[in-house]
């Protein structure tokens, strides 16, 4: 199984991932990195940490002259804030500065503490801070470039921000890549972008933040990606897990998602057509994708909603965990809005998944034998199935 990790906290020396199971001859250009990686800081409403950090993937392991060994890969991004934060989040000697002591609602701080038995709410917040999804990007990044090698490619937009609702679809790959890098926010709606910059300026005169909805499609799939035969082999159970596990997203649709539940099956079920130049396709995408827990040839969509983050400038009412009174909450350098980031974490976190069930299905030994192998795939699925009996 492909396994992938992370370690660090966000303001200690370094953030890691580790990849496992990766296959021997990905080609990975190290700039297709860095360049998620920049990606991920950008975005209209983002902090002051975003002025310090600037993310570069250094790799530790695995990686010989451009090409996957088949060992685990190893990349590390150095906090350059670090130099600032030594005596505060040193291992070893003595605890200098004052401990937190006053848990933001919403975050991980009071559960956190209360779970491992902690003083200092800074135990929990630090490795609990989004700071860690710079290394999710960094090891999807990755995965995408295994995946681009059999055509599967992968990309993101913003589709509402503190209710303000995007209009515009995307119509392929290029339209989402190319729009996307045109707009401060990630969003293909021009106008609608303008009222959530508005929004976004008014939450931070306010001292408040705000979340919102983004959308990740895969272009190049091919059908058969995941399985029906056990829960936890379906690919919408470990996309949805993958998606929820993104710090602050509190939802996930896949498809048409929630509006299945208002419209009659005529309406939601996308009726299947055959074409001897196409194979299988539909008219229709409001499964998103995938049928069954597995993928059926159309476009991969999920949409991911983020709630606003915790951390507020006009904080709310708390309880001091040390005197057991009430307290504001604790203020971080924080942002106003983060779902443009988020989306590029969503990227991530598909292509970590995809790369899983690819492998799973096609071997993981080396890319000479995945490659053909999905090339012969690609063209079997085409054919009319015949069924005995």
């Amino acid at each position: 199984m492909l396994r992938f990790m992370t370690a660090g906290e966000s303001h200690g020396p370094a953030l890691t991932a580790i990849i496992e199971g990766l296959p021997a001859g990905v080609i990975v250009d190290r700039e297709q990195i860095n360049a998620d990686l920049a990606r991920r800081q950008q975005g209209f409403g983002r902090g002051g940490r975003m002025l310090i950090e600037k993310d570069k993937a250094e790799v530790l392991s695995g990686i010989r002259f451009g090409q996957t060994l088949g060992s685990p890969v190893t990349l590390m991004i150095t906090n350059r804030d670090w130099e600032n934060w030594q005596e505060r989040m040193s291992q070893f000697g003595n605890p200098s500065g004052a401990a937190v002591t006053a848990p933001r609602p919403g975050h991980a701080d009071l559960p956190g503490i209360l779970k491992y038995n902690r003083e200092d709410v800074r135990d929990i917040l630090e490795r609990a801070s989004a700071r860690e999804t710079a290394a999710r990007v960094a090891g999807g990044a990755v995965c995408k470039q295994l995946l681009a090698a059999v055509g599967i490619r992968i990309g993101s937009h913003v589709v509402n921000i503190g209710g303000v609702n995007a209009e515009v679809r995307p119509k392929n790959y290029e339209d989402v890549i190319d729009k996307c890098a045109k707009s401060e926010l990630g969003c293909l709606d021009e106008v609608a972008e303008g009222k959530m910059k508005a929004a976004i300026l008014q939450a931070k005169d306010q001292g408040d933040s705000l979340g919102g909805v983004f959308e990740v499609v895969v272009y190049g799939a091919m059908p058969g990606l995941g399985s029906h035969i056990q829960w936890d082999r379906r690919l919408d159970t470990k996309l949805a897990g993958a998606f929820m596990s993104i710090q602050a997203v509190k939802g996930v649709e896949i498809g048409a998602g929630f509006n299945c539940a208002n419209l009659p099956g005529s309406q939601i079920h996308d009726e299947i057509y055959y074409d001897s130049s196409r194979g299988y396709y539909r008219q229709t995408n409001n499964a998103g994708g995938i049928e069954g827990g597995i993928t059926n040839g159309e476009p991969i969509i999920i949409r991911a909603a983020m709630k606003p983050i915790p951390t507020l400038m006009k904080p709310l009412a708390s309880v001091d965990i040390a005197s057991q009174t009430p307290i504001k909450a604790n203020t971080e350098r924080s942002d106003v809005c983060a779902v443009t980031a988020a989306a590029v974490v969503g990227e991530a976190m598909m292509a970590i998944v995809l790369a899983e069930v690819l492998l799973d299905k096609f071997g993981r030994d080396n890319m000479a034998e995945i490659t053909q192998r999905v090339t012969q795939y690609r063209e079997a699925v085409k054919s009319v199935i015949q069924v005995n009996g």
